[in-house]
């Protein structure tokens, strides 16, 4: 019986030497592929016989050596810290990417610098000044306005169709996470399947699973558990996304069919409610085509809660796919985003300050600038169209305000104005409009001596409205601009050059209306006084209000010291990353000379238990030859 047994000792031998011997044949064979983590044979003690019983204890032979299991060395705490910080890096460095558009969009715009269309309009105004009375320096300034308008139109539309573009970069992310969802799945139902046994771990198939979740973490914040059947459920953004069986697709929703229906609740949930919620939505969209990432199972949800403000401690800056989305915004950003602080004396006349009005249109202000703050400014696209926009809609307004000058008039009776699109507007009697100021108005050199005559229009609205009162007086009451219709607004997309200056540019107002034709060289040095005087913030969180040309630094300025703080926090990331990565790598990768040793160590194992069954043999032979 003793011999036998160890017989049965000697073969186990033999065998876990040649199982290990396998397991790092196999180390050695994946040394090179990605997410592959060490194995190692962990081995104990076989089932013992009980041969006798004495007072004291039990007499045992033991039957040698057994396989524990194929074990994947690697540590989950490392796992998870690596998905989180490499989801937070993608964070950061995917609005970058968005800077470094921006910059590279102002920095080069078809060789030229947006900086030299600023200088060459100084430039042009400078001229103009000493030679007001020269159609040559009126017909330059004119070239100059078109290259302005068609330089800045064109950085519009190049950041624009960068903007749309990034919806293709949210859509292949999105069927990505999709796709390692099914995967994870799939692998879930092979695991579940090899290990049903409870004999073996599918540790291969394993990493192949470990090796998508790391993936998944880049893309989104994620949250797993392994249950006791080896299936890996997991959350995206606190949602379930993969479950025992089930995968949870996103999708992409057009951002406006999510606010039409968010609206249609708000307006009463009917028909009418929905085409009223509808135009609306197209309105505060821009008619733009921003997908959103949802949940269809979930009613549409949207997968990412921007309700808070991302930030490190609370763990909402994790996931490339959300600063993808945080970078590109839900618009096209416009300078009437960027709130203006009430002044004080707006509200004071005849020495007298309205306080309470004042503190009311302060409280609106702060509620105007707690909504930039979270809807404006933390997307790197919609920051810089509305600060753009709004240097741009400054010169513009600027400009057109000294040619065509308005006044204050209280209307004395009613006056109803048809647009171009056929809507009307009414004004009541004792209403207060403004009205093109003729007297004060310079006039053109042409024959009719024309005023009013704008160098930048509107493209869908005139600058004025044409009325006649009952008692026979003529106005021109100046359209006024209405943040909620994008038609009015002189904001990059709407502005062209005035056609008819274009085709005569004697009709540049720049003479003086008092009837001697005397060219208005006033007019021209107003030009140029405005252009040196500060006219805005960059936003409502700086308080140095700039001049054309110094704002325009200080934007290219705070668009550069953004992108090094986000630059500076992905490398920091990157370095966290590499640092976690290292970690693993320290225990999970295969060692090619270490797993060299082992083989010879498992040879040298079985050459010896090769050789305790040749012992064993000769002892076995000689009792059965002797007996």
């Amino acid at each position: 019986m003793g011999l036998m047994s160890n017989l049965w000792v000697g073969k186990s031998g033999l065998s876990m030497s040649q199982y290990s011997i396998n397991t790092t044949a196999h180390n050695l064979a994946n040394v090179d592929t990605p997410g592959f983590v060490r194995q190692q044979m962990i081995l104990g003690t076989a089932s013992y016989l009980t041969v006798g019983q004495n007072a004291i204890s039990k007499m045992q032979t033991g039957l040698g050596v057994n396989a524990e299991e194929v074990k994947q060395v690697r540590d989950i705490f490392l796992d998870k810290a690596y998905r989180q910080e490499i989801g937070r890096e993608s964070f950061y460095r995917t609005q970058y990417e968005a800077v470094e558009e921006m910059e590279n969009v102002f920095g080069e715009v078809e060789g030229v610098a947006f900086q030299n269309s600023l200088k060459d309009f100084w430039v042009s105004l400078q001229e103009l000044a000493k030679e007001p009375e020269s159609i040559v320096t009126r017909a330059s300034l004119v070239q100059t306005a078109v290259s302005f308008t068609e330089r800045a139109e064109n950085i519009y539309n190049q950041i624009r169709k960068y903007q749309v573009n990034l919806n293709e970069q949210i859509e292949s992310k999105v069927a990505r996470i999709n796709e390692i969802g099914d995967t994870i799945a799939e692998l879930n139902k092979k695991i579940c399947q090899n290990e049903g046994n409870g004999i073996e771990n599918a540790n291969d198939l394993r990493d192949q699973r470990n090796l998508l979740l790391d993936e998944l973490g880049e893309y989104v914040n994620v949250t797993y558990r392994e249950g006791m059947n080896g299936q890996v459920s997991v959350l995206v953004e606190q949602m379930p996304f993969v479950t025992e069986g089930t995968v949870f697709h996103m999708s992409t929703t057009p951002q406006v069919e999510l606010l039409t229906k968010q609206l249609t609740k708000e307006y009463g949930g009917d028909e009418e409610a929905f085409e009223k919620a509808k135009s609306e939505a197209e309105r505060i969209c821009n008619s733009t085509n921003m997908l959103v990432p949802t949940w269809p199972i979930y009613g549409d949800r949207e997968v990412f809660n921007f309700d808070r403000i991302p930030e490190a401690k609370n763990n909402t800056d994790i996931g490339g796919l959300k600063g993808l989305i945080l970078a590109r915004g839900t618009r096209v950003g416009k300078y009437s985003d960027l709130p203006i602080k009430p002044s004080e004396a707006d509200f004071t006349e005849d020495d007298y300050f309205d306080e309470d009005a004042y503190k009311l249109a302060m409280a609106n202000y702060q509620l105007e600038v707690d909504k930039y703050n979270s809807q404006i400014e933390p997307s790197v696209i919609m920051t810089v169209q509305a600060q753009f926009d709004q240097l741009v809609h400054g010169i513009v307004t600027t400009i057109n305000d000294i040619l065509c000058p308005n006044k204050e008039y209280v209307l004395g009776e009613s006056v109803t104005i048809t647009k171009r699109d056929g809507s009307t507007v009414t004004y009541n009697a004792g209403d207060t409009v403004r009205i093109f100021d003729k007297e004060n108005a310079p006039i053109g050199m042409d024959e009719k001596n024309t005023a009013g005559t704008e160098l930048f229009s509107r493209k869908s609205t005139p600058r004025y409205e044409t009325v006649t009162l009952a008692d026979g007086t003529e106005l021109m009451i100046y359209n006024e601009e209405d943040p909620l219709d994008n038609y009015t607004m002189y904001t990059l997309g709407e502005i062209e050059i005035n056609e008819n200056i274009l085709e005569d540019k004697s009709m540049l107002p720049l003479n003086k209306n008092d009837k001697t034709g005397e060219f208005d060289i006033k007019t021209a040095e107003e030009l140029l006084n405005k252009w040196q005087e500060k006219f805005a913030a960059l936003s409502p969180n700086n308080y140095t209000v700039y001049n054309f040309d110094s704002y325009y630094t200080a934007f290219i300025a705070e668009l550069a010291n953004r992108g090094d703080t986000l630059i500076t926090a992905a490398e920091k990331q990157d370095m966290l990353v590499q640092s976690i990565e290292n970690k693993r790598l320290s225990t999970t990768a295969v060692s090619s000379d270490e797993e060299l040793t082992n083989l010879i160590r498992y040879q040298h194992a079985y050459n010896a238990a090769a050789r305790y069954m040749n012992v064993v043999d000769e002892m076995l032979e000689h009792v059965v030859s002797n007996m």
